[in-house]
């Protein structure tokens, strides 16, 4: 038996048990990263670089942008090292640090979209308020408070998870360092603090959710009623990537964290956290650029000037 205060490392869970599924398991990650990357860092450049996009719908884009850079960058390259060089190891300090990241990027994500929806309200059901309610300052101070927010989170539990005592071995079963892993470690049958912690978490993300719901209720009403089939069509469109994202993000996340044990298995598990944690990061610049005609023309124009000048 051993406490937090001997512990020098964590065991990460291993995502195959032959050598051929490892290098596997590799070559999969590198390629979502690196279109990841790619994705994210043309929508950032894009976004950054055309003037005409310097509008607050894309400017929130860009954080969401930053956010899953972040949260890919945080759990995939240690996954990727692991199953190149076949260990398990973490060090206390790093999975406190890949904890705190993933922590942090993942609710400033939740926050932005959350932000956003309410963009897509204004920008529907008050667009002649639309320059006053969104200008360049508020849109600033909403995406600080996004930031700072999710910062403070982050934090918060960190600091409290790695203050538990921890005396049930060192093994964590998730491929990166995450809350309720930890907290089975734990020498406590009911960590309260963190509990408390984790209520006033899902307290919050539940009210941006219910904010998030009423937003597209009003949007809906007013889109139907708009006369003509074309200007309901070019108002959907605005909305359709958001509302791809949210659910891609929403969906995974929910199911991977409230799923029955019943239908539980280590393969399911696994899966599951990919698909919440590694997946999002590369499918959502995908979903906005094929959605948005003006970001796809911005991306494909940076692209193709980037070839000519090379």
């Amino acid at each position: 038996m051993s406490n937090s205060s001997s512990i020098s490392h964590f065991l990460l869970l291993q995502l195959a048990d032959t050598r051929q599924l490892q290098l596997l398991h590799f070559c999969l990650f590198l390629g979502i990263s690196l279109a990841a990357l790619l994705g994210n860092g043309l929508i950032i450049s894009a976004v950054a670089c055309g003037h005409h996009l310097h509008i607050p719908m894309f400017f929130f884009l860009l954080n969401l942008a930053l956010t899953d850079l972040g949260s890919i960058c945080t759990t995939v390259p240690k996954a990727m090292h692991n199953s190149l060089w076949d260990t398990r190891n973490i060090s206390y300090s790093g999975c406190s640090a890949q904890l705190f990241f993933f922590l942090f990027f993942i609710g400033a994500e939740y926050y932005l979209l959350t932000i956003m929806s309410y963009d897509r309200y204004v920008s529907i059901c008050k667009p002649l308020h639309y320059g006053t309610l969104l200008g360049s300052r508020a849109c600033a101070h909403m995406a600080a408070a996004a930031w700072a927010s999710a910062f403070l989170n982050a934090l918060l539990h960190t600091a409290n998870t790695f203050s538990l005592p921890l005396c049930q071995g060192n093994a964590l079963e998730q491929f990166f360092c995450e809350i309720p892993q930890i907290l089975k470690l734990s020498c406590s049958k009911s960590p309260l603090k963190e509990l408390g912690l984790l209520a006033v978490t899902a307290s919050l993300s539940l009210i941006c959710f219910v904010f998030i719901f009423f937003s597209y209720v009003q949007i809906f009403r007013v889109v139907l009623r708009i006369p003509s089939e074309q200007g309901r069509h070019k108002a959907f469109s605005t909305c359709l990537p958001h509302l791809s994202v949210l659910s891609l993000f929403l969906s995974t996340i929910m199911f991977a964290h409230l799923k029955p044990p019943s239908i539980s298995s280590h393969s399911m598990d696994l899966a599951v956290s990919v698909l919440y944690s590694v997946v999002p990061p590369a499918l959502n610049p995908l979903i906005y650029s094929l959605k948005n005609q003006e970001l796809k023309a911005a991306v494909w124009g940076l692209m193709t000037g980037w070839f000519q000048k090379h």
